[in-house]
C-alpha cells in the first residue's frame, strides 16, 4: 500500500482474525503492537515490509525481575493519578460482586459470549 498506510498499528483483540488485513495495510517499516494472545500468528507476511512486532505483557517486569522493575511502580502510580484526576477513564464497565464459583461461572460465560465490554471486576480476594 505505501503512501497513506498506517505506520503504527495497535491490535488489542482478535489479532489473528485481522492479521492478514493488518499485514497488507501496514506501511513498510511500520510497527505492530499487540496485547492479546493469538493462538496462531504466522509472522512471515511482515518480513517483506520489515515490520517490527512489539508484543506487550504487563507482568514482564515482575515475572522476570527486569533491571527496570521500578518503572512498573512509576507507571501504575502515574495511571492511578490520571484516573483519580479524571483525565482518563478506567475500562471497568461492571462490578460482578464477590468472587465465588457462581460469579466466576457467570462472568466466564459473559466473556466467552464475545459480548463483554471493558473490564469486569470481582471483589473479595
Amino acid at each position: 500500500m505505501g503512501i497513506g498506510s498506517p505506520g503504527f498499528v495497535f491490535s488489542t483483540t482478535h489479532t489473528d482474525t485481522h492479521f492478514d488485513d493488518i499485514a497488507e495495510l501496514i506501511a513498510p517499516q511500520g510497527r505492530l503492537g499487540l496485547i492479546d494472545d493469538p493462538q496462531d500468528l504466522p509472522i512471515q507476511p511482515l518480513k517483506p515490509k520489515a515490520i517490527s512486532l512489539h508484543w506487550e505483557f504487563m507482568f514482564t517486569r515482575s515475572l522476570f525481575t527486569t533491571p527496570d522493575i521500578e518503572k512498573q511502580s512509576e507507571l501504575l502510580n502515574e495511571i492511578s493519578a490520571l484516573v483519580d484526576a479524571g483525565k482518563i477513564k478506567s475500562t471497568v464497565t461492571e462490578v460482578a460482586g464477590k468472587i465465588d464459583a457462581a460469579t466466576l461461572r457467570k462472568v466466564h460465560a459473559q466473556i466467552e459470549s464475545g459480548k463483554a465490554r471493558g473490564k469486569i471486576v470481582l471483589e473479595g480476594f
